[in-house]
């Protein structure tokens, strides 16, 4: 094994085991508050746009606070399409997107965090039951080396996982793999202004918390034109990351206190609302 392969091997584990703690309730997930306990998971996706009536008939415990955006609302899913949610987590956007999509459609989640899969999974029932609908599943798998089948996706979603990938680009081609010709992606995911200080980087809590593996808003560009995208738009939302401090957010505190003096966390890191088009 390269020193590249061992690195990108060690990351994958961390988050793994991050989200891991995260799935089994031994850790909290990146959006937590100290100013009233911890943030209601409802009050963050309320906040970055989610409807109180999607968040009503979601089955519980599906939300977990882990969005840093709406893929589900700027995509605009219609009925009938084939979706895929990359680090689908407790089911959050999946189940979301299958009451869009409708009994014709389909929506497909991937995670590589066992724990995960088994939450979401647990979670199907109770989907069924308030929706109606029977048209979700959750497989096993990394978003690099995705478990699906060229050419058959409609629209690719994901929140905030990218920026958690070892090997960004890999992730990008294999989206471009799985979309049918004319499929689109609609992706939240965290990008970073300025470099972060090697600090920064360096921490373990900030790579889980989805600050330490983030990328340059152009560079995210760059692979998206070098794995064949077009029609290429992204809109940085910098409100979520003055949410996260608003809220006293530890992660963010923390991040924001071992940053060189007089900068501030908004001036590196935002909040990536991310389209584009497999021609």
């Amino acid at each position: 094994m390269s020193k590249q392969e061992k690195n990108e091997s060690g990351v994958r584990e961390t988050v793994r085991t991050g989200y891991k703690a995260i799935a089994i309730g031994q850790a909290s997930p990146c959006c937590c508050s100290d100013r009233s306990g911890p943030a209601d998971p409802a009050r963050l996706a309320a906040a970055i746009g989610y409807d109180e009536e999607s968040l009503a008939n979601l089955p519980d415990g599906a939300n977990m606070g882990l969005s840093c955006g709406n893929p589900v609302a700027i995509a605009a899913l219609k009925e009938g399409q084939t979706v895929l949610d990359l680090g689908s987590g407790g089911g959050f956007d999946v189940f979301q997107a299958g009451v869009k999509v409708k009994a014709a459609g389909r929506v497909i989640g991937v995670d590589m965090t066992p724990e995960m899969l088994t939450k979401a999974r647990n979670n199907i029932g109770q989907y069924r039951e308030r929706s109606g609908l029977d048209n979700v599943e959750f497989r096993l798998g990394e978003i690099e080396h995705l478990p699906v089948a060229d050419n058959t996706i409609d629209v690719v979603l994901s929140n905030c996982v990218i920026n958690l990938s070892p090997d960004k680009p890999q992730v990008w081609k294999e989206i471009h793999r799985v979309l049918k010709s004319g499929g689109k992606l609609s992706v939240s995911d965290l990008a970073i202004l300025k470099p972060l200080p090697d600090n920064i980087r360096s921490m373990a809590a900030a790579l889980v918390g989805c600050v330490a593996g983030a990328v340059m808003v152009e560079e995210t560009r760059s692979m998206l034109e070098t794995s064949g995208f077009t029609d290429i738009v992204l809109t940085p939302k910098p409100g979520y990351i003055q949410q996260m401090q608003d809220w006293n957010d530890p992660l963010y505190r923390e991040i924001a206190e071992s940053l060189p003096a007089g900068e501030k966390l908004e001036n590196y890191v935002v909040s990536l609302s991310i389209e584009a088009r497999k021609p």
